[in-house]
């Protein structure tokens, strides 16, 4: 049976959540709208029709979600900052009240002896930034560096792990070349130049935040997806091989001092922003760790007919499902293996990885409010175990952040799925610990 002493002793165990799914208090203490704020109350943008302005109100009850996580003994907890809860213009005017803030939520994770993992872009860009061309404008990757610097002078004396960027495949193509995501464009070329800025901006933050301080662990966390093909035929191969470079090897590639990947190039060459003088060194910036956001795997057979990538994706049939995902615990251990192989990250971290399931409370014989997830354990379970056995292979696995502490405000399905560990009643904004948060409980502190 898999046990905590399966993993070294100083491996991190932690939870994630974001700022803009959990703070609410969205027009308040200084704070300014986001596009995230904007797209949300675009009809039919969200599935239905809600928004962050209060979701789990953590601004307000940040303590009692510090002590959830203290509950449980979890090791360390992944946030991140607000950008335009901190800044108020694009002339770079601070927000105090937003900065103490996050002064208060630091302070109060080290009492605790929480270990903070700060992320400081988790997709809500200030409008004010977007009115200007938001990540498709090159001056936006000097906004992200001065905002980084400003956050590491109030917190880098306490913070010690930052990640520049969550899931930059989202940010840039699934919010504006697929529209799905804010700021809902349907543009592939901005997409390709949104991916260009947010590497350059990273590599400018990281520039930045090392001058402030040479002690500070700097990373980024793209999400991965393992690309594998329908059949073993040569193109089925070659499809999922191109996908790869599309999804993965496109932001991974330049990050380790690579091109970009040369065989998805020669399919959207046209699409390219200009990539000047310089860019290229920006972006490989030497990373202290690299994060690694995992949920499922795709499985690709090559056609044609499908405009720029000739990849078509197919279902497999012996896989499980969550409540809008295919389960495929193994793809987690690939995905280790192929990063520690192919790239020179020093040390890894799963930033997320966790499921939704349609999660109901019950009252319990004694009376109390009880969530049985027992799908969210078997995921937890499956892969703890893929984990375990990359770091028994000699994979620099450093610790694993469980998506996510609460149910939360879930983006374009607003809160019609719930990642939580604990059940959040968003009328009453109570707490329950499903048996997925006692589950692990018992396994940490076993």
């Amino acid at each position: 049976m898999l046990k905590r002493e399966n993993f070294p002793k100083n491996f991190l165990f932690g939870t994630a959540t974001s700022a803009y799914q959990i703070e609410g208090a969205a027009n308040s203490y200084g704070r300014v709208p986001s596009i995230w704020d904007d797209f949300s109350k675009t009809p039919g943008k969200i599935a239905d029709s809600s928004n962050g302005d209060i979701a789990c109100d953590h601004y307000h009850l940040y303590e009692t979600d510090l002590d959830l996580i203290k509950n449980i003994g979890l090791d360390s907890y992944r946030f991140s900052i607000s950008w335009p809860r901190v800044i108020s213009n694009r002339r770079g005017k601070i927000n105090q009240e937003g900065l103490d803030f996050y002064d208060r939520l630091v302070d109060q994770m080290l009492k605790r002896d929480i270990d903070p993992f700060l992320t400081l872009y988790h997709w809500d860009l200030p409008s004010f930034l977007q009115e200007i061309g938001g990540w498709t404008n090159r001056d936006t990757n000097k906004h992200f560096r001065d905002y980084a610097y400003t956050v590491s002078e109030k917190l880098g004396d306490r913070v010690k792990n930052w990640i520049t960027h969550n899931e930059m495949w989202c940010t840039s193509f699934l919010s504006h070349h697929i529209g799905m995501f804010a700021p809902g464009e349907q543009n592939l070329k901005n997409g390709f130049t949104v991916a260009h800025n947010l590497l350059l901006s990273h590599g400018l933050a990281t520039k930045s935040l090392r001058e402030h301080s040479n002690s500070l662990k700097i990373g980024i966390a793209p999400n991965y997806l393992p690309c594998y093909p329908a059949t073993e035929s040569k193109l089925d191969r070659r499809a999922a091989e191109l996908y790869d470079g599309y999804f993965n090897r496109w932001f991974l590639d330049p990050l380790s001092g690579k091109d970009y990947p040369e065989d998805v190039l020669e399919f959207v060459e046209d699409f390219m922003p200009k990539i000047e003088t310089g860019d290229m060194e920006t972006i490989k910036q030497e990373c202290d760790f690299i994060g690694i956001n995992y949920y499922n795997a795709n499985w690709y057979k090559y056609d044609e007919s499908i405009p720029l990538l000739p990849c078509k994706k197919v279902q497999p049939d012996n896989l499980w499902f969550t409540a809008d995902r295919d389960v495929y615990a193994k793809g987690l251990y690939d995905t280790l293996y192929r990063v520690n192989k192919d790239y020179n990250f020093k040390d890894i971290y799963i930033t997320e990885n966790g499921a939704a399931f349609d999660d109901k409370l019950e009252i319990d014989s004694n009376g109390n409010k009880v969530c049985h997830d027992q799908g969210r354990v078997r995921f937890y379970k499956e892969h703890f175990e893929q984990a375990s056995l990359a770091i028994k292979d000699g994979i620099p696995l450093k610790g694993y952040f469980v998506w996510s502490l609460l149910d939360n405000f879930e983006w374009a399905a607003g809160y019609t799925l719930r990642y939580g560990m604990h059940y959040t009643d968003y009328n009453t904004q109570e707490r329950i610990p499903k048996d997925s948060a006692k589950w692990l409980k018992d396994f940490i502190n076993n």
